[in-house]
């Protein structure tokens, strides 16, 4: 099989997906995915939440301007992709430092005392909270409705995705890309890499330079719920120095380690002692034990090394788009990301200011110096 697009994306993520939707409307669009589904890693594997003061500056801008979509999906779903969360970030003596550096500059956090704390999780610690705060506007998102929500439209405005199509070997010629997979040959002028994990993978098969993305191992599991307790309107409950976090999901808790662990790009699995040592931090936290793991994953969360997002045209190969980076806050981003990469791939101005462009662009010198 042989089948020409003027736009092949790889990776059916949540970046890939909704880029390809946004491109759709202007662009006859393909996307390969390896998988037999779509959103099979990171995408589906989130702890799902929208909170607006997560990340740097550059990310924080790209959480507003995804918000209003998030709220109104216009074209994904009928209604609000989100629902009433809130986050609360708890900070022991030894974690002040980072707590401080998150409040600063951040919108919208009210600060807690330990009983207000206590009041919102019950089963929280009193004595083991120096500090406390509240994002009371953090959001459950609907990951699954989003990702199928941006798939019936990109299917619907003509696009394709066709799975089981993991990448084997990519040239460029006569200013056309092409990409030979387990399920044929695709050609297009443009080529956006939204691989995820395996971004600079994809990058070196087409012989573009490559930019120190990081793949991380991000590991959750699933416990019952405290006895005697409703957890239902609980709000995530976070360690300020990322330790771990806890949120109720689907009548039960869902805890992970918070860790950051690198790995190979692949599909990637729980370690029991990481999850172990993340649980005994939790349950130093509050007052009671944790006594079944029902269910235990892992994700991969995929770094620049300024931890910063890379969307943009390579600046040593034409044609090929970088949509990659993404780290632990691609679904909340995803809105923002995709209208981006459509607004650029296709030559029209982005509402997104220069200094947020500069920051996202794959030729910045936080890059290049990593690069050496």
């Amino acid at each position: 099989m042989n089948t020409s697009s003027d736009i092949v994306v790889i990776g059916g993520g949540i970046a890939g997906i909704s880029a390809a939707a946004r491109l759709a409307p202007d662009a006859k669009v393909t996307v390969l995915e390896a998988e037999p589904v779509i959103g099979h890693h990171s995408s589906g594997r989130s702890a799902a939440i929208f909170i607006r003061n997560y990340g740097n500056a550059t990310l924080r801008a790209l959480n507003a301007a995804s918000a209003p979509f998030l709220a109104q999906p216009e074209g994904v779903s009928e209604s609000s992709l989100l629902s009433p969360r809130g986050e609360l970030l708890l900070a022991t003596d030894e974690d002040m430092d980072q707590f401080d550096a998150y409040l600063d500059g951040s919108d919208g956090l009210e600060r807690l005392s330990p009983q207000q704390a206590l009041d919102l999780v019950p089963i929280l610690r009193q004595e083991a909270i120096a500090a406390a705060a509240i994002e009371w506007d953090a959001q459950d998102i609907d990951v699954d409705r989003m990702l199928q929500g941006f798939a019936r439209q990109l299917r619907h405005l003509g696009g394709s995705i066709v799975t089981g199509a993991g990448v084997q070997s990519i040239s460029r010629r006569d200013g056309v890309w092409t990409v030979m997979t387990a399920a044929g040959e695709f050609t297009a002028p443009v080529l956006v890499n939204a691989a995820g994990g395996w971004a600079d993978a994809v990058a070196k098969m087409a012989g573009v330079r490559t930019l120190g993305l990081a793949p991380l191992r991000r590991s959750a599991v699933l416990i019952p719920a405290p006895d005697g307790y409703d957890i239902t309107r609980w709000p995530l409950f976070a360690n300020a120095g990322d330790q771990w976090y806890a949120k109720p999901e689907a009548g039960k808790m869902m805890i992970s380690p918070a860790d950051e662990d690198p790995v190979e790009p692949h599909d990637v699995w729980a370690d029991d002692m990481v999850v172990a040592e993340g649980l005994h931090r939790f349950e130093q936290a509050v007052t009671v034990p944790v006594t079944r793991v029902e269910h235990s994953w892992a994700g991969m969360r995929t770094f620049a090394p300024d931890r910063t997002p890379v969307v943009g045209f390579a600046p040593e190969a034409e044609g090929f788009f970088w949509l990659a980076g993404q780290g632990g806050y691609g679904m909340q981003t995803a809105p923002a990301l995709s209208q981006l990469a459509a607004d650029l791939c296709l030559g029209r101005l982005s509402q997104l200011g220069q200094t947020v462009l500069e920051a996202l662009s794959p030729g910045r010198a936080a890059l290049n110096f990593q690069q050496g």
